[in-house]
């Protein structure tokens, strides 16, 4: 499974572990994934490429992981927020100033 869009990874995400995410709750599920990040942190600090890999995916997951909780549909989600270019600028190149946060 080496292409996988972001619908598919949600679906297989529920699949494997909806039922124990949704008895932990989103509030618990939420700080897993901090601790994720905080990996993350480590990993893009002194990390090999193998551990940024495995860390980027692990906080994707945990991120799916809540949005199946709270059923958000993440494609639609991304696609209604970034699909038609910045949200800040509307451009598809943003422009918008880096003082700001598109």
């Amino acid at each position: 499974m080496s292409d996988i869009s972001l619908k598919d990874l949600q679906s297989l995400i529920r699949k494997m572990y909806y039922e124990k995410d949704a008895a932990r709750g989103a509030e618990a599920t939420f700080l897993w994934l901090m601790e994720e990040v905080g990996e993350l942190a480590a990993a893009l600090r002194s990390g090999s490429p193998e551990e940024l890999r495995s860390e980027f995916a692990d906080v994707l997951a945990w991120l799916i992981t809540i949005a199946n909780i709270k059923d958000v549909d993440l494609t639609a989600a991304v696609a209604e927020k970034y699909g038609t270019g910045c949200p800040g600028c509307g451009q598809f190149i943003c422009q918008c100033p880096d003082s700001e946060k598109p």
